[in-house]
């Protein structure tokens, strides 16, 4: 059964006062290598069928969920029967409101169409290139290590109230990590595509990387002026975006939390004029221009499932201009509606300067590569700590001298906004931690004056 097919079964079935179904429906194909060799390569395919089942009591309605994976057409009454099951076991919701009757025009008028899918083929330009990567690194004595994913997930959306609403969203990135006599370095790009994907770029930049980890120097922790890449800052201003709940900040929990009661929207947070964004139609961060929530939290709720979305400003010219909303939480808050979106992008004035750019201006400091286990340490002031990977380099006198321990760092992204000293120009780029879950990102390079590295890390 095709997935709006499934969808309108559900509905058909249901017998609850108001129902919202949502079908996803996945292909992947992936690509696997060590040491200069190709491992695995393989195509799956996945799907999702969730149903709402809502019920209305005299204190309100109650929501019942349920969500499958791999329904057929005779496995679709039980499991609508299922979320009514827990719709009758269920308290009102706090977050009910009507549900959404249109989505946007564009995805309402693709209902009907199939879902899309992927296939091993995406790679036919990007695996001959991988081929003579492979080659270059043997005959250079390095190993090259990684993977390329390519996911096409198509999600249809529709409820009781009469919303039809479908979405495409290719997702592929590619890490790929060298190692040689310099030590590691690693380069991560997301694509829609791997159409856009330059092997030969991207191996260029990790051969220069082990070139500067071929001479070592230590350094004791302590603050250094330190040059934060797009990947890095992505990590960081990604966990800033999850930690910016209007719900979670207005209950006082979180460093958006205003002393008194409240939030922080209209304060400034950063020294320099950046901007931190969404947009559902931003050229190559494309996402889904509708909500779809599987389940309710405090930053999302089904009931606003199919809600259009649009470009969305959260820091604007250093102010906190927006929190990720329900129509729940904007009420609470007297806030304008602003649901979370799947893409991030930040910009700085004048374009910015370009990496290389920077390291030439840079007297003396520190160039990361990337960060990882990152974690939170306050949620109050979004105090993180986290450990720097696969490359950390010491730039004197506008050029890299030699690569330096790893370090652990303890830094809070809203804090440091206010400490930048330089915002360079905006990039597509991928996060390292947060690659499994987040990749439609933009970001600028930053200088930082005093970061934050706490310890030195035995990690190499």
């Amino acid at each position: 059964m095709r997935p709006n097919e499934a969808v309108e079964r559900a509905l058909e079935l249901s017998r609850a006062d108001d129902c919202v179904v949502i079908a996803d429906e996945a292909s992947t194909a992936n690509l696997r290598w060590a040491g200069n060799t190709l491992t695995t390569n393989g195509v799956t395919r996945s799907s999702r069928l969730t149903v709402i089942a809502l019920r209305n009591t005299a204190g309100g309605v109650a929501a019942g969920v349920v969500s499958r994976s791999a329904v057929d057409a005779g496995g679709i009454e039980d499991l609508v029967r299922a979320a009514e099951a827990d719709a009758a076991g269920s308290e009102p919701a706090e977050d009910a409101r009507p549900l959404v009757a249109e989505g946007p025009a564009a995805a309402s008028a693709a209902w009907d169409e199939d879902p899309a899918e992927t296939g091993i083929g995406v790679y036919e330009g990007f695996a001959p290139a991988l081929g003579e990567a492979f080659a270059a690194a043997e005959s250079a004595d390095r190993r090259l290590y990684g993977f390329a994913n390519h996911v096409v997930t198509s999600t249809f959306v529709g409820n009781s109230a009469g919303l039809r609403a479908r979405h495409v969203q290719p997702t592929g990135l590619l890490e790929l990590n060298a190692k040689g006599a310099g030590g590691s370095a690693w380069a991560g790009v997301a694509t829609r595509d791997f159409a856009d994907v330059d092997v030969h770029a991207l191996t260029a930049d990790l051969d220069r990387r082990l070139t500067w980890g071929e001479r070592r120097v230590d350094l004791p922790a302590g603050r250094y002026e330190t040059i934060l890449p797009p990947s890095a800052v992505a990590d960081l201003m990604i966990y800033l975006y999850w930690s910016a709940g209007a719900q979670d900040a207005l209950d006082g929990r979180t460093v958006f939390s205003a002393p008194g009661g409240g939030t922080r929207v209209g304060e400034k947070l950063a020294s320099l004029p950046v901007s931190l964004s969404s947009d559902p139609a931003a050229a190559g961060l494309q996402c889904a221009p509708f909500v779809v929530a599987h389940a309710s939290s405090r930053e999302e709720s089904v009931f606003d499932n199919g809600l259009a979305l649009g470009a969305t400003d959260w820091i604007r010219d250093g102010d906190l201009a927006s929190l990720t909303q329900t129509r729940h939480s904007a009420e609470r808050t007297g806030l304008p509606l602003t649901p979370p979106i799947d893409n991030l992008a930040m910009t700085g004035p004048d374009g910015g300067a370009s990496l290389e750019e920077m390291i030439a201006r840079t007297e003396r400091g520190l160039l990361l590569t990337c960060l990882w286990y990152i974690r939170t340490v306050d949620p109050q002031s979004l105090l993180l700590t986290g450990l720097t990977r696969d490359g950390v380099y010491l730039v004197e006198d506008g050029e890299v001298v030699g690569a330096v321990n790893n370090f652990r760092f303890n830094e809070s992204p809203v804090d440091l906004l206010s400490r930048l000293t330089e915002v360079g120009g905006t990039v597509p780029t991928l996060p390292r931690e947060w690659s499994d879950y987040f990749t439609r990102a933009a970001m600028p390079a930053l200088r930082v004056p005093d970061f934050h590295m706490s310890t030195v890390s035995k990690a190499t």
